[in-house]
C-alpha cells in the first residue's frame, strides 16, 4: 500500500500534464468561418476539361489551396456575385493569392462553350479557370458533388434559366475537401479562411 501511495503524487502530475498537452492541442484546433467538412465522403475529386480540352483533375493544384464553385456563365446574380467575392478575396490574400486556385464548374454545358468558358472567369480574374464537361457527366459530377441544378425552360429552347446550389467548397494543399462556404459570407471571412487552410500541413 505504501508503494502505490508513494506513486499517487506522480501519477497526478502525469495526469496533469497529459490533461493541460490535450488542451493545448484543443486550444491549436485551427478556427473557420465557413462550415467544416470532417472527412466528407463525397466531392473527393474530379475529372473535367478545361478551355483548351485538358483533362483536369485536383491533383494538378496540389500544395494549392482551391476554391470551387458550380454555376453557369448566363447566371443573373448569383454566379457573378461568388466570382466578385472570389476576385475580392484574391485582393485580400495579397501575396498570398499565388496559392488559391478558383475554379468555376459549369452546369449548362450545351451553352458554355470551351470559348465561353475560357472568357467568362478571366473577366473576374486572369488566373480563374472554368471547367466543364458532356451533358450526362455534368448530372454525374453534381451528384458526387452533392450539388442540385434544375433547368426551368424559357421562351425558347435556348433561353432557359438554372436554379443551382450556391455553396463554394474549399479544399487545403493536399487536396482534402475542408469546407463549405455559403454564398452569404463576406470576402474577409473567406479570405481569412483561405490563409488557414493555407497553413495546412500537406499530407
Amino acid at each position: 500500500m505504501r508503494a502505490i501511495a508513494s506513486l499517487l503524487p506522480g501519477l497526478g502530475v502525469l495526469l496533469l500534464a497529459t490533461g493541460l498537452l490535450a488542451g493545448c492541442q484543443q486550444a491549436q484546433a485551427p478556427k473557420f468561418h465557413a462550415t467544416v467538412l470532417d472527412n466528407p465522403g463525397f466531392a473527393q475529386d474530379f475529372r473535367l476539361q478545361d478551355p483548351d480540352g485538358r483533362e483536369r483533375t485536383l491533383a494538378d493544384w496540389r500544395g494549392k489551396a482551391v476554391l470551387l464553385f458550380f454555376g453557369y456563365t448566363q447566371c443573373p446574380d448569383v454566379c457573378p456575385t461568388a466570382l466578385s467575392r472570389a476576385a475580392r478575396v484574391m485582393e485580400l490574400l495579397g501575396p498570398d493569392a499565388d496559392r488559391l486556385q478558383v475554379l468555376f464548374v459549369t452546369v449548362d454545358p450545351a451553352r458554355d462553350t470551351p470559348e465561353l468558358l475560357k472568357e467568362y472567369p478571366t473577366a473576374f480574374h486572369p488566373s480563374f479557370l472554368g471547367l466543364r464537361t458532356s451533358v450526362e457527366g455534368t448530372a454525374e459530377v453534381a451528384r458526387q458533388f452533392r450539388v442540385f441544378y434544375r433547368i426551368n425552360p424559357g421562351s425558347t429552347p435556348s433561353t432557359y434559366t438554372i436554379d443551382h446550389s450556391v455553396t463554394s467548397y474549399a479544399y487545403d494543399p493536399g487536396g482534402r475537401l475542408r469546407l463549405a462556404i455559403p454564398h452569404d459570407a463576406p470576402a474577409e471571412a473567406v479570405a481569412q479562411d483561405i490563409r488557414t487552410l493555407l497553413a495546412s500541413r500537406v499530407e
